[in-house]
């Protein structure tokens, strides 16, 4: 491999991970009975969601809650598990999808409501769902150099109001099959946030090691999959494909060098049964290690992989390799591993 493509780190260490999960619970039978017009019209089942992507709820902020207040709930409690207060932080990225507006960066937000130092750097980092792992390994790359010591890398989403008006647009036109299933993916989309603390390892030697891991592009892809604050228009059998040969050759040939497959945990990007399902057989991977939090949550963008390692940490002992499979639309994925 040559360029940016592999990255190694030596210093680099996750002192925690934690998850922010709203309190409501939006069912997928809630979301199709709004549809329901629309379904019988195309004769279409109303148990589409969990027939096809596996997904029977996802959460949903309350009215006394939002992705701020959930993004800072998790950044708090990932710095209360790593032994490190506001005032050590010196770097927090924001890697979301969701965003109330284009500026000022959400990170502006986030960095004013956890009391971090003037001196903390503060910006956002967006590359659809791969947007945490691409902010870990950024920090990673900074704690390398001894510009900082440690970040927190955050993600918080809000999938209730794409979910509103892509259910009023269907509403009040008569789209056809075609249509539906275009718009489809964004009702699988769903609510949360996550945070991470990264360190360096000459401060924390039983922190969690961030070995590193490879990157590929294949940005043909990019029209596939477009989402806005108004809606997510996907091909998803484009998707699909062109996503699981991403990630399939760029695993094939990461393995003679990093052996992945000898891992002992697989966390992946949570879309779907079918995504999952797609690369947990073309890359021969144990299902038993493959931990999924879809059925329940959805697919919550970039959030979705630190929130499963979140759940899984209890789970994993000392030394277990977990590796990090991340995909977004663009086409971009990043596979990295961490040593337990």
């Amino acid at each position: 491999m040559h360029g940016n493509a592999a990255a190694r780190f030596t210093k680099a260490t996750m002192l925690s991970v934690a998850s922010g999960l709203p309190s409501a619970v939006t069912t997928s039978e809630q979301l199709e009975e709004q549809l329901a017009d629309v379904l019988d019209r195309l004769r279409l089942p109303r148990n589409l969601l969990e027939r096809v992507a596996g997904i029977a709820e996802r959460r949903t902020w309350s009215q006394d809650e939002d992705m701020f207040t959930g993004t800072i709930d998790a950044a708090n409690r990932a710095m209360a598990q790593a032994g490190v207060g506001p005032s050590d932080i010196d770097l927090i990225i924001n890697t979301s999808v969701s965003r109330p507006h284009l500026e000022p960066a959400v990170a502006t937000r986030l960095h004013h409501g956890l009391g971090l130092p003037s001196t903390a750097l503060n910006f956002d980092v967006t590359n659809a769902c791969l947007g945490f792992v691409n902010g870990m390994s950024l920090a990673s790359s900074m704690i390398e150099t001894g510009q900082i010591r440690h970040a927190l890398v955050v993600a918080g989403e809000n999938a209730a109001d794409v979910h509103a008006a892509t259910i009023a647009r269907l509403q009040s036109g008569t789209p056809d099959r075609d249509e539906l299933m275009q718009e489809f993916a964004t009702l699988t989309l769903g609510s949360g946030a996550a945070a991470t603390v990264m360190g360096s390892t000459d401060d924390h030697s039983d922190g969690h090691r961030l070995l590193g891991g490879v990157t590929r592009a294949a940005t043909q892809y990019h029209e596939l999959c477009v989402g806005s604050t108004d809606g997510m228009f996907t091909d998803a059998t484009g998707l699909l494909k062109g996503g699981l040969d991403l990630v399939v050759s760029a695993w094939h040939e990461a393995e003679p060098e990093w052996h992945w497959s000898q891992a002992d945990r697989f966390v992946t990007h949570q879309v779907s049964r079918t995504h999952t399902d797609a690369i947990t057989r073309a890359i021969d991977l144990d299902p038993a290690k493959v931990p999924i939090t879809y059925p329940r949550l959805g697919n919550v963008g970039p959030a979705s992989l630190p929130i499963t390692l979140a759940g899984e940490q209890d789970t994993l002992r000392r030394g277990d390799r977990v590796v990090l499979m991340g995909v977004g639309s663009g086409l971009n994925t990043a596979l990295m591993e961490l040593v337990w």
